[in-house]
């Protein structure tokens, strides 16, 4: 996949409902190491996949796609097989599969982890959340990028500092954190998507300080469609995004293969 397959590629997302942008796409393919590889009939992109690969101790796969006149001909495990080659040397490999997907992924020795929930709502409506006043999240500021990277490493287990960094810069006005004694202990971070806000990644040591988090962000959003992906096991935040309006949009299932560490 090379920049000007972007425009292709995003036609392709776009037909399937995904929320991915331009920008998005562009940074699959803007940093060393990651891979994105297309299916070409003729001139015409068919089908694409990529992988963020983070310093060979995680990779993670996506934007799995194919045009839909062109399914049933192999080309997803075609395009997998390929970039499954190129991350021969990264420790663990990961993605989050749709049903649809799942058995082609079990081919290719992907097992199950755990069920995430994507909650979404088309128009936010206002709500009420009690906020401790000595305990509020403020916006992340430049100086505290390195301690928020660092506390993203901490929790996601390889340090994505490029990728934190790009939402960092292109949506400011989407990171907030909790701080105590100067020293962060939650963040929530987003993007704009084509369809909807994405509010992700959240770090935080409690499912209140989550909420905290998670509801400064939407405050911002009042009247705006938002996506949330939550593992199912946190059942109360499922439960408080549903009492505010949120919905299950769908389900996916993470998947992994060789090691888990």
């Amino acid at each position: 996949m090379q920049l000007d397959d972007i425009g292709s590629a995003l036609k392709l997302s776009d037909a399937e409902g995904w929320n991915q942008s331009k920008k998005d796409w562009k940074l699959f393919l803007e940093n060393d190491g990651n891979v994105g590889m297309v299916a070409v009939c003729g001139s015409r992109v068919v089908g694409t996949t990529t992988a963020i690969n983070y310093s060979n101790h995680v990779a993670w796969i996506g934007m799995v796609l194919v045009d839909k006149d062109y399914r049933g001909r192999g080309i997803s495990k075609a395009l997998l097989t390929r970039v499954l080659k190129k991350l021969e040397g990264c420790k663990s490999i990961k993605l989050d599969a749709t049903p649809a997907g799942q058995q082609v992924y079990k081919q290719l020795d992907f097992r199950d982890e755990y069920l995430i929930a994507r909650m979404t709502i088309s128009s936010l409506k206002d709500f009420s959340f009690f906020e401790n006043g000595s305990h509020l999240p403020e916006l992340v500021h430049n100086n505290d990028h390195p301690q928020l990277i660092a506390l993203d490493e901490n929790c996601f287990g390889a340090n994505r500092a490029k990728l934190i960094g790009s939402l960092l810069k292109y949506f400011p006005g989407k990171a907030w954190m909790l701080k105590q004694n100067n020293t962060i202990t939650g963040f929530v971070l987003g993007r704009d998507g084509n369809r909807y806000h994405h509010i992700g990644p959240v770090a935080a040591l409690s499912c209140n300080d989550a909420k905290m988090l998670i509801a400064t962000a939407l405050k911002r959003l009042i009247g705006e469609p938002v996506v949330v992906d939550v593992p199912e096991d946190k059942e109360e935040l499922i439960s408080w995004l549903t009492a505010v309006g949120f919905t299950k949009q769908r389900q996916f299932t993470r998947m992994f293969r060789k090691e888990n560490p």
